[in-house]
């Protein structure tokens, strides 16, 4: 199929890469221009603006940063999106920003997928993301096949623009959560005078373990914190999170906020969520 990716990003270069891998014809476009042009030595066309992007597309695949990046990039595409074509929104944009660009994406008779992907660079990079989609049954049949050489899995999460974006973030609180709960108790053991890999030794195996745990625990012990989900990222969407629901279900969320807020504002915005681990620990760093 022919596929347009506005948004070459982190994830939105990983994506064009595996719809490259795909056999799928992609065009892709970004506001900084020289985050698309490596993708042109992988096969992409490299286009000028976001209306030659997607003109010729069956599918328009936007990963853009936030919804205020995505509604004005579209405000400049939709009116060249050919009929039949298909509006994948598969940034983090929360339900009520999700419903806003379907009325938007309707204005202009296109098509709108609610798609947002769980997953961070390596996934992207490899297909291997989990795709939530929501809306009308024939749209998502229609972009299936760019899908899955997207993704392993496929949640259908109704017909309803913003259903599937109101799961992302019910997701992203359970990664933003973990995260800064395992960050917590490795500083904890540090500061009680234990190795923090104690702690992921002994959680190894058990029944609360979980990979992630481990591979965010030990890009923390080892200071790795190259970019797969950023910081400021996290607080953007923990931001949707607690403007989504009722003060009682964010309660854990803005204790976890203020984590990574912390870390934002001790320079690390750009660096991986695993960062948040110098908000938990004292000036010295980790001292097991």
């Amino acid at each position: 199929m022919r596929v347009a990716v506005l948004g070459t990003g982190t994830m939105g270069a990983g994506m064009a890469g595996s719809l490259l891998r795909g056999d799928h014809e992609v065009t892709v476009w970004n506001r900084n221009a020289d985050r698309a042009a490596p993708l042109k030595d992988q096969g992409a066309t490299v286009a000028d603006d976001p209306a030659a992007c997607v003109a010729a597309a069956d599918v328009i695949v936007t990963m853009l940063y936030d919804e205020s990046a995505t509604a004005d990039t579209a405000t400049t595409f939709l009116s060249a999106v050919k009929d039949g074509a298909v509006w994948v929104q598969s940034a983090t944009v929360g339900p009520a920003g999700a419903r806003r660009l379907a009325d938007l994406a309707q204005h202009h008779g296109v098509a709108f997928l609610d798609c947002p992907m769980l997953g961070t660079k390596e996934p992207a990079e490899s297909g291997k993301l989990t795709a939530l989609a929501s809306g009308p049954a024939e749209a998502l049949e229609s972009v299936r096949p760019v899908l899955e050489s997207l993704t392993v899995t496929i949640v259908n999460a109704g017909t309803a623009p913003g259903r599937a974006s109101a799961l992302k973030l019910a997701c992203n609180a359970m990664v933003s959560t973990l995260t800064a709960a395992t960050a917590q108790s490795l500083a904890m053991a540090s500061e009680l005078g234990l190795e923090p890999s104690l702690v992921l030794e002994a959680l190894d195996g058990g029944p609360i373990n979980a990979p992630y745990t481990q591979m965010k625990g030990r890009s923390m012990i080892e200071r790795d914190f190259t970019p797969s989900f950023g910081i400021d990222g996290v607080v953007k969407d923990v931001d949707l999170m607690i403007d989504a629901v009722d003060p009682r279900t964010s309660r854990l969320l803005q204790a976890v906020r203020s984590a990574y807020v912390d870390a934002s504002v001790a320079g690390h915005g750009a660096d991986d969520l695993a960062a948040v681990v110098t908000a938990f620990e004292n000036d010295e760093g980790f001292q097991g």
